[in-house]
């Protein structure tokens, strides 16, 4: 019998896993401030998220979990809202190699958080992670 070593997820992977992974959990914005402090995505303090950011950051989690989950055809909804999410986000490619290599580039606190998350995104893409990401 074969067994399956396992696969250490990178940051940015986890960081996603995370992200879908909240379900119902993220039913309000006090859920998305608490989501976004709790993965170091926002300064700590007092965050002003509109019902607009709430409603950014689900369809952005449910077109990530429809490209994630192997059980269906993707929804094809949730990744054109998903996607309308991430063409919205203004990010900029760092030169030097560091932690994030695409960046914020705005100074909004919800949207800098959902940007690091689409940078985050597009790490695991881009490193085939997301393949080992379970729902």
């Amino acid at each position: 019998m074969k067994t399956q070593t396992p696969v250490r997820l990178s940051p940015a992977a986890e960081l996603i896993a995370a992200f879908v992974a909240t379900g119902s959990t993220l039913g309000d914005r006090a859920d998305l401030a608490h989501f976004l402090r709790a993965h170091h995505l926002a300064a700590e303090g007092a965050i002003p998220i509109t019902l607009a950011d709430l409603d950014e950051a689900i369809a952005l989690r449910e077109g990530i979990r429809a490209v994630l989950d192997p059980s269906a055809e993707p929804d094809q909804e949730a990744l054109a809202r998903g996607q309308k999410v991430l063409d919205g986000l203004r990010v900029t490619v760092r030169l030097q190699p560091s932690r994030e290599q695409l960046a914020p580039a705005v100074v909004d606190e919800v949207r800098r958080g959902l940007a690091r998350l689409a940078g985050a995104w597009a790490a695991v893409l881009a490193t085939g992670e997301w393949r080992h990401l379970r729902l």
